[in-house]
């Protein structure tokens, strides 16, 4: 079946089991109900009237605690079940291109946190916020997966690094119940864990306890115990119980309560937030992996004497659980008399001194497959896109055939061929690309920005064919202003032109998308500044585009001995409203809409 078929069919089933489970829930909670009536009924016949013996109370309490257990189970189920049908419906919407904006902000789901407007391509290529490709791609629900897919975004990885990435995303594609599990495991819909502050408390210096700390706080919970039942059964006074509680109260506040304080508070964040990664590292290795680099993060999971990742933080998110168990008002008073908290905070040391070296890895590991199923994730609702291929060429290569914009909705898409750059000398270097207003030249620069994007991070691009080779990207599409900083938008221009050229330093030729060059000074000093600023770009190796009105700018191609070449965007007028078809075509454009536009919106001109 198609992804489309494939997604309303399962979200048909998880309905059905949602409503089976509901029904289970209130019948359940009905019986939960009975019985809790039932026991205080049969209190009442056991304490007040004495009617009966003690031991029929156990029957109702024992069926009451059976229906807690089978209830919770239930609830689990139904949380499951909701939450797949959430990962369909959500999938479904990018599929009939409802997705834009459907991400909670705040959750991380848009990549908010990622946005940062000094970056050289990420704001003029719409990678985060809403609507954006993060949003489009992430199905991430920890923050070092999340990182993990910005960072490929914000910086292209290396040809074999890339592969690598190929190879596992074609394998996890079809792996649309693993994807699924990911959604729907952990009790929480997201985790806010701080992947390097979770790291850092795992490396931190141990917290060391008095010297056979381990071994004589039990004793004292030993024997308080046996000191408070002796009392009770009358075979000794109070004076021993008393003798003990105030040694033992001793012992906890004035040797061992620094450390116990440091360790509990430490902990918290950490026992708390590692539940859902356990679960999601638990689900990572029940699987089988063929391709090097899934197996290499599978490998990672195993550690010291080949115990589960997941079995480690399962065991430290039960050891924080017990810590919080000293916050029950029943329970409290029993944890001080055992130094619970003392002991369990000993417990977690030793924990930590064994695995929280480890820490950093689980969270990485977890992160980077995460990032992976999110570029499966696409790669499956969108199997016309292909995987590009990576050309060993050290001078700088773009060939597309059929290249789309992955952010639009693919039926609406007008495809264009690009070709540029190459060992081939008849490959020109640069596209000097002039139309009207709205005939697509700007999202033209975008379509090339961000398949480029695309293809170094790992995923596939909305083409029919692209050879590209590696590339550093700079853009100045969206430059704006700045009244805090006092900065004009002519002088923020200038200001990342200068960067993208000082980015003809690095190892790899630069890809230049610069949007109406220039337009912000005059005419003369715009003509010789683009001339100019064009020309180092290509000698320093560059190859990129830009796009203008000023047909005189269309003349810097003449200057660049066949390296550059002008093509356009058209449009008609017909019945007074403009029409355009996005394809281009060679040539400088012949015409300009803007008196059209002025008077189609009644301006007198």
């Amino acid at each position: 079946m198609s992804p489309l078929e494939e997604y309303r069919g399962r979200i048909q089933e998880r309905r059905e089991a949602s409503q089976l489970l509901d029904r289970q829930f209130r019948r359940i909670g009905n019986a939960r109900l009975a019985a809790a009536l039932a026991t205080v009924a049969v209190a009442f016949f056991v304490f007040g009237e004495v009617w009966i013996s003690f031991w029929w109370l156990l029957v109702p309490l024992a069926v009451f605690g059976t229906l807690v257990v089978v209830h919770a189970r239930v609830v689990e189920r139904l949380q499951r079940s909701q939450r797949a049908i959430q990962f369909y419906e959500r999938g479904l919407a990018r599929l009939e291109d409802r997705w834009m904006g459907t991400g909670k902000p705040g959750t991380g789901e848009m990549g908010e946190r990622f946005r940062n407007p000094n970056h050289l391509y990420s704001e003029d290529l719409d990678l985060f916020g809403k609507g954006s490709l993060f949003e489009l791609l992430s199905t991430a629900r920890t923050r070092a997966g999340e990182d993990f897919l910005a960072g490929w975004l914000l910086e292209p990885a290396s040809r074999d690094a890339v592969a690598a990435r190929h190879e596992a995303v074609r394998e996890l594609g079809p792996m649309l119940d693993l994807r699924e599990d990911m959604a729907v495991l952990g009790a929480t819909v997201r985790s806010g864990l701080d992947p390097d502050a979770a790291a850092r408390w795992g490396e931190a210096p141990e917290v060391v306890f008095p010297t056979g700390a381990r071994y004589i706080a039990p004793l004292f919970g030993a024997a308080m115990v046996i000191s408070f039942g002796l009392y009770m059964a009358g075979i000794l006074t109070r004076t021993p119980f008393l003798a003990v509680l105030l040694l033992e109260m001793g012992y906890a506040f004035f040797v061992l309560g620094g450390q116990t304080s440091r360790v509990a508070d430490a902990v918290e964040a950490p026992a708390h937030d590692l539940r859902l990664l356990a679960e999601l590292l638990e689900r990572m290795e029940s699987e089988t992996f063929s391709a090097p680099l899934l197996k290499q993060l599978h490998a990672r999971l195993k550690a010291g004497n080949q115990h589960a990742a997941s079995a480690q933080i399962a065991r430290l998110g039960r050891l924080g659980a017990r810590l919080d168990w000293t916050e029950n008002a029943v329970f409290g008073p029993i944890a001080f008399a055992l130094l619970w908290t003392a002991q369990v905070a000993m417990a977690i040391e030793r924990w930590r001194s064994v695995w929280g070296r480890h820490v950093r890895e689980w969270i990485d590991t977890a992160g980077e497959f995460e990032a992976l199923c999110s570029l499966a994730n696409y790669s499956y609702e969108h199997p016309s896109d292909v995987f590009p291929e990576l050309a060993d060429v050290s001078t700088g290569l773009f060939e597309a055939e059929a290249l789309a914009h992955p952010l639009m909705p693919e039926a609406r898409s007008i495809r264009n061929d690009v070709q540029l750059g190459g060992p081939n000398s008849k490959n020109a270097r640069l596209w000097i690309v002039s139309g009207s207003n709205m005939s697509g030249k700007s999202t033209l620069l975008r379509t090339i920005g961000i398949n480029t994007v695309l293809a170094w991070a790992g995923a596939p691009v909305r083409a029919t064919r692209l050879k590209i080779s590696p590339l550093s990207l700079g853009a100045s599409i969206r430059v704006q202003d700045s009244l805090q900083d006092g900065r004009s938008r002519f002088y923020a221009e200038i200001t990342r032109l200068r960067e993208i050229v000082a980015l003809t330093s690095g190892a790899r030729p630069v890809l230049f998308l610069l949007d109406e060059l220039l337009s912000g000074t005059n005419s003369h000093d715009r003509r010789i500044g683009a001339a100019g600023i064009v020309q180092a770009l290509i000698d320093r190796g560059a190859l990129g585009f830009i796009t203008t009105h000023d047909l005189a700018l269309a003349h810097i191609a003449d200057t660049l001995a066949g390296r550059g070449v002008n093509v356009h965007f058209a449009d008609t007028l017909q019945n007074g409203e403009l029409h355009f078809d996005y394809r281009l075509q060679p040539g400088v454009v012949e015409r300009s809409n803007a008196l059209d536009l002025m008077r189609s919106v009644g301006l007198e001109v």
